[in-house]
């Protein structure tokens, strides 16, 4: 379904100050994109505009954990201490190496990347990058023991190290310090470090909140300039185009301190096409034709560049040499390999694209909910991107799993070589504010390893597991959608803009580049083309900077519609030009500059029919949704609003269905939905077992009964955490039973089973009980925090698809 946004009224202010920024542009586009988009006042609209009007925040505001953080490394500087940073092989995580390895080496002397030949390390500074196919994400202990060996005295990681607790502690007990700079979930406890940099720290209103692990870094560097300010040589804003590079590779939030380093980035990395300071980026923008001066240039050049050579190598760690280095020669090198990487990566990608859809072609999408594949010759460094693709495409989640013997087979401690297990590793993708992580959660008992959040996750399982796996995430969210009125698996794209062919080209350009730099929470703007046709379609394999052809295809075209006498050119990437339909269609596009074409031309993303087109405009921007959240004043469920009293959630919810309950309530048309739920201190899950073992010894002492709402309010714990500890209290000989609406705990004889076996099975019901909590507690975590226009799109699109119930009913 394509959803329209509503044109809205322009308030008389709005056009005149946008031109007084930008002169040359008419505004009337620009104005209603950005009032969609929540500007709303002269004030939010200068800042939006202008970077230098923007007051950015202080390293320091991240308080004693920034401090603690400085006078660590200060103190390693006078010590002559070896400092290795802990990096990752993605974008994100190697321009964040790249960006301590440059600002911390004003201040340490620089020895490069550590490997086994690395002699001692000391009063050195030092960088480690996992290999992505046999290492994975975070802190391992091999590399920890290597650095130790090396005579390394503090870690500082980037973009990695939160939930490292382990690795943490034995980096400890080899009297090695660590300093934490991330941005991924934090765990419930605060791990043994030094000190731990994390926005998640922050209150989710902070314009620090969505940094990224290379914006996080980049703070840390930022405080140890203003700690020691006559050291450093290098003026600090020399980062902000690695900066620029990290956060717009990794798809985080766009706003507050993350559009303010991502608009001075980009001006910085516009100097690197004509005289670099940095020849490695220089090289990569001319492979790529572009000039650096638009955040695309990141997403769909230099971020796919860097993220490939983990992809295909596995090993990155060049990059950073690449990112940094100032010798030509060397980067022009390094620079052709990564190319040369990336166009392997596109060759692979479109390889697995084709096995997937042949595989897609053998099952009944009718009865697949989530689509799951499996291949012994996939690529695992390619899956999450062709997951991605394939879920956006079919509108379903899709997991990829590859289960090529040279990289699936592992050890758990207590195997040997003999009896070790075959594993699919790979990666999955989500769609249509689908959990993916929750569905993955419910079938954890198949699986060897995962890990994620609600729209991504990778997993390894038993091979001989997948059949079952299967079939258990496809019931697990039937039975889901089944509760939706309307299911819940059709793709939705939001358009911004209807225009014709006539309108597209410099002017509109021009407007649609006000909203720049694009990303999550403003995305690049959608423009639906109505009754339009394609004319001169040719698809034709990409060549690499040999001349070599590579199995990634593209189509191009031309534009049609009665407005034009010309056609306009356009591309669709990944296609051929047999599935351009003939005769009148309607299409979605955005709008680009071909900096090697020197053309203005169209990205094509979606194309129907037009006798097929169900295309609904979104109704007015929701007012019937009031966040208080996180606020700490309590509210009367007696509010008034327009003379109705409203409904309102004071529990904070786990699932978007709880949510769906509520919005299939807001009936009435003065109906309001105030969301009045607060965060609460989270206890750790071995004190919530504890509080659970000792409300089970007093109620089966006293003979007393506990109501469900009240034991789940005690323990801080929703229904299905809650049944899990009661499986763990009857694997101790307790006996639960459940009448008059109030649970009766009662101890009995312990159960005939040896003691080995008994504890080996309470071991895994207690694992998978504290396993939950965590679980429910990021997910209530995520609900304090998650974007209210998230919440607005569920609820519009919970109530079309009970609107179009009704009406069908009707007839």
């Amino acid at each position: 379904m394509w959803q329209i946004q509503p044109t809205v009224e322009i308030p008389d202010w709005m056009i005149p100050a946008i031109r007084e920024h930008i002169p040359q542009i008419n505004g009337g586009f620009a104005a209603q994109l950005l009032i969609s988009r929540g500007i709303k006042t002269p004030e939010q609209l200068a800042v939006f505009l202008d970077a230098n009007l923007y007051k950015p925040s202080s390293p320091f505001e991240f308080g004693s954990e920034m401090k603690w953080a400085v006078n660590r490394l200060v103190i390693a500087r006078n010590c002559d201490e070896a400092i290795a940073i802990w990096g990752d092989f993605d974008a994100d995580g190697i321009t964040a190496t790249s960006v301590l390895w440059e600002g911390l080496g004003q201040f340490f002397n620089q020895k490069g990347s550590i490997d086994a030949t690395t002699e001692d390390a000391s009063a050195y500074l030092s960088y480690y990058i996992p290999n992505r196919l046999t290492e994975s994400h975070g802190l391992n202990i091999a590399g920890i023991e290597q650095l130790a060996q090396q005579g390394v005295r503090v870690i500082v990681t980037c973009d990695t190290g939160s939930t490292n607790l382990a690795e943490i502690k034995h980096a400890k007990q080899l009297g090695i310090d660590v300093i934490v700079t991330d941005h991924h979930t934090l765990p419930p406890e605060r791990p043994p470090v030094v000190s731990i940099i994390n926005p998640r720290n922050l209150s989710p209103q902070h314009p620090m909140y969505h940094l990224s692990g290379v914006a996080v870094a980049y703070k840390l560097v930022e405080a140890l300039y203003k700690t020691l300010p006559d050291i450093p040589q290098q003026p600090l804003e020399d980062l902000l185009d690695l900066v620029a590079i990290g956060l717009i590779a990794d798809l985080v939030q766009l706003t507050g301190d993350c559009r303010y380093l991502a608009q001075c980035g980009i001006e910085q990395l516009k100097k690197q096409q004509k005289n670099p300071t940095r020849p490695g980026v220089g090289k990569l923008l001319d492979l790529c034709k572009r000039t650096g001066d638009r955040p695309t240039d990141i997403s769909f050049g230099l971020g796919p560049r860097i993220n490939a050579v983990s992809r295909i190598h596995g090993d990155a760690s060049f990059c950073v040499e690449l990112l940094t280095s100032r010798d030509e020669k060397r980067c022009n090198q390094l620079a052709l390999e990564t190319e040369l990487a990336n166009t392997r990566r596109k060759s692979l990608q479109r390889e697995v694209t084709r096995d997937v859809i042949k595989k897609l072609a053998q099952l009944d999408l009718s009865t697949t909910c989530v689509i799951v594949l499996t291949d012994p010759q996939w690529p695992t460094g390619v899956l999450g991107l062709v997951a991605g693709q394939i879920a956006q495409e079919y509108g379903r989640p899709t997991i990829l799993l590859s289960s090529d013997v040279g990289g699936s087979l592992e050890l758990e401690d207590s195997q040997t070589p003999e009896n070790r297990q075959l594993f699919a590793r790979g990666s999955a993708r989500s769609v249509n504010q689908i959990d993916l992580y929750e569905l993955v959660k419910g079938q954890a008992h198949l699986l060897h390893r995962f890990g994620g959040h609600p729209f991504a996750a990778g997993l390894s399982l038993p091979v001989e597991n997948i059949p079952m796996f299967t079939e258990g995430i496809n019931r697990q969210l039937r039975e889901q959608i089944e509760q939706i009125p309307g299911g819940g698996l059709e793709p939705i794209v939001q358009v911004d803009l209807v225009c014709t062919v006539a309108e597209l080209g410099k002017d509109l350009f021009q407007e649609l580049k006000v909203l720049e730099p694009c990303g999550m929470g403003n995305p690049v703007p959608h423009i639906l083309i109505e009754n339009c046709w394609f004319s001169n379609p040719w698809n034709q394999n990409e060549k690499d900077i040999r001349g070599q052809k590579v199995s990634y295809i593209k189509t191009t075209f031309e534009l049609w519609d009665e407005s034009v006498q010309v056609g306009f050119p356009g591309v669709w990437w990944g296609h051929y030009k047999d599935e351009l339909p003939e005769g009148r269609c309607d299409a979605v596009v955005e709008l680009d500059f071909n900096t090697y074409n020197k053309r203005y031309e169209v990205r094509l993303l979606e194309v129907r029919s037009a006798e097929n087109s169900d295309v609904k405009p979104i109704s007015p921007k929701i007012d019937y949704i009031i966040d208080r959240r996180n606020e700490k004043q309590n509210h009367s469920e007696d509010e008034l609003l327009n003379g109705i009293k409203p409904l309102m959630i004071k529990d904070c919810p786990t699932s978007w269905d709880e949510l769906r309950v509520w919005f299939r309530r807001l009936i009435h048309p003065q109906h309001q939905l105030i969301l009045a739920y607060q965060p609460k201190p989270e206890i750790s899950p071995l004190e919530i077992w504890e509080k659970l073992i000792g409300i089970a010894k007093y109620l089966s002492r006293t003979g007393e009964s506990v109501s469900r709402k009240k034991l789940q309010k005690t323990l801080t714990i929703g229904d299905s955490s809650l049944m899990l500890g009661f499986d763990c209290l009857r694997q101790l000989g307790f006996k639960i039973e459940y009448r008059d609406r109030e649970f009766f705990i009662i101890k009995t004889e312990s159960l005939e089973t040896t003691e080995a076996e008994q504890q080996a099975e309470f071991s895994e019901l207690l694992q998978r009980f504290l396993a939950a909590i965590r679980e429910e507690q990021f997910r209530r975590k995520y609900f304090c925090e998650v974007p209210l226009s998230t919440i607005q799109a569920i609820a519009h699109q919970t109530l079309n698809q009970l609107s179009t119930v009704s009406s069908e009913l009707k007839f």
